[in-house]
């Protein structure tokens, strides 16, 4: 097998700014985790709830970040490995959701959906304006960037769902947007843990020169 001469990748040098950005996106999460959490027990909405959870979960995330940076590449790597994992795990937990609900076969409030949804929607889309410049850094970076583009199109998936129970009376629009966060939240998580497991092995193939 060849060896990799690919450079070690350096820690951004836009930190204040990252930082910043960081912060911005973690009080938006925490915000909309708490009105998401009173408005799906309020629409009883199965997508209102896992995105509740996705906003917690980011939170977590943000603040994980926040904690680690100007650390070493190892350690900002096997953070953002656990970063991915939990959106992987995330992603299973909102199938297993999903397929609960349907089994209690109870339609949500379609009008409180689709208001909590405008506005959450509004709200990742500032995150991820923010963290846009960040996407293409280390796998710490990029993995705060696909929770908030994840949010964003989670969000607009949750409007669209209400437009479909408003108008149909059923709950298998709900049920969809549940089915679609959780193959971003596992597509993503994938993608994450893949790069954060190159770049520890890249780091410690460095730690050995």
């Amino acid at each position: 097998m060849a060896c990799s001469c690919t450079p070690q990748p350096k820690q951004q040098s836009l930190t204040p700014k990252f930082k910043m950005a960081l912060w911005i996106a973690l009080i938006i999460n925490l915000t909309m985790f708490l009105v998401e959490v009173f408005g799906g027990m309020y629409a009883n909405s199965a997508a209102l709830w896992a995105d509740a959870l996705d906003f917690a979960g980011d939170s977590i995330n943000y603040a994980i970040s926040l904690a680690v940076l100007g650390l070493s590449l190892y350690w900002r790597a096997t953070v953002a490995l656990i970063k991915g994992l939990t959106m992987f795990v995330f992603g299973i937990f909102v199938l297993v959701k999903a397929g609960y609900a349907y089994t209690l076969g109870i339609v949500p409030e379609a009008i409180t959906m689709g208001v909590i949804g405008f506005f959450a929607l509004l709200a990742n889309v500032a995150a991820a304006a923010v963290l846009y410049a960040f996407r293409e850094g280390d796998s710490n970076m990029q993995s705060v960037w696909l929770c908030s583009r994840n949010d964003a199109i989670g969000n607009l998936a949750v409007i669209f769902a209400a437009l479909g129970v408003f108008g149909t009376g059923s709950l298998l629009p709900d049920l969809i947007v549940a089915l679609i966060m959780a193959s971003l939240g596992i597509s993503a998580g994938y993608r994450v843990i893949k790069k954060a497991l190159d770049e520890r092995h890249i780091s410690k193939t460095f730690a050995k020169l």
